[in-house]
């Protein structure tokens, strides 16, 4: 089956699917569009812009139509200042984050843009298994201290405490990848998205440094073939409040 298919009952021939198709897979012909079967990355513009909702992408399952949200009504001064408002939190309540709101993130993430579509990444939720791996990982990297390691040296001093990697967090998500443009990507959505929600995010890069260099904690992983963990997002509900944007260094720009 074509993965896009036009209804040509429906079609009204203003050609905004094929001027929009980022592969050039749609023509007009007889003053209606049409799918020229070959690759296509089913990105889903031609979805999109249809005026009269004709095009339907066969490969996507239990699909319903969604509108398209205007975003200029965002107020922009208001979305900058809670983009700089952010905070990486380290200091959770104890109070175990819903898995409806855990699944809400991860749609964020799964709408991020990727290149080609290629939609190449994984969500790995760890509710349960927390305290077995953030035990796993405490072992390892104390082990490590003691020798002339990489962990040594990028942690100096610092105290390897037990919760040292989640912050006593009960909800922690890992985006895995065979890359890494697009599970960046996707925690970022995320991230914005959770703080809307009441909930603060830390970014483990401590975690992710110890699943990559032992085998035993990326076996507890169990990611899909091939994948690689990107980023660690600690999910809890702040139990610190920050009253005000810290400064940042002036944006280096060349304008050529």
């Amino acid at each position: 089956m074509k993965p896009v298919i036009i209804d040509k009952e429906k079609c009204i021939g203003c050609g905004k699917c094929v001027s929009d198709c980022v592969s050039e897979k749609l023509q007009l012909k007889d003053g209606k569009a049409e799918f020229i079967y070959e690759k296509c990355i089913q990105c889903g513009h031609c979805y999109a812009i249809c005026p009269v909702n004709a095009v339907t992408m066969t490969n996507y399952r239990d699909f319903e139509e969604e509108k398209a949200f205007d975003v200029t009504g965002i107020d922009s001064d208001e979305l900058l200042s809670a983009m700089k408002s952010r905070r990486s939190i380290r200091s959770f309540k104890d109070e175990e984050i819903p898995m409806d709101d855990i699944e809400k993130i991860i749609e964020a993430g799964r709408y991020c843009p990727t290149g080609t579509n290629a939609q190449d990444f994984h969500f790995t939720v760890l509710r349960k298994s927390v305290p077995v791996i953030e035990k796993e990982c405490v072992k390892f990297f104390r082990s490590a201290m003691k020798l002339a390691s990489p962990v040594k040296k990028y942690i100096g001093n610092v105290k390897i405490d037990d919760n040292f990697f989640f912050k006593g967090s009960t909800s922690v998500i890992v985006v895995s990848s065979k890359g890494t443009t697009s599970a960046c990507l996707a925690s970022s959505y995320m991230e914005l998205l959770a703080a809307t929600m009441g909930i603060g995010v830390l970014y483990s890069g401590f975690f992710v440094a110890a699943a990559k260099l032992n085998p035993k904690i990326k076996k507890l992983l169990d990611l899909p073939d091939g994948h690689s963990p990107v980023t660690c997002l600690v999910l809890g509900y702040p139990d610190v409040k920050y009253e005000r944007i810290p400064p940042r260094n002036k944006a280096k720009i060349d304008i050529r």
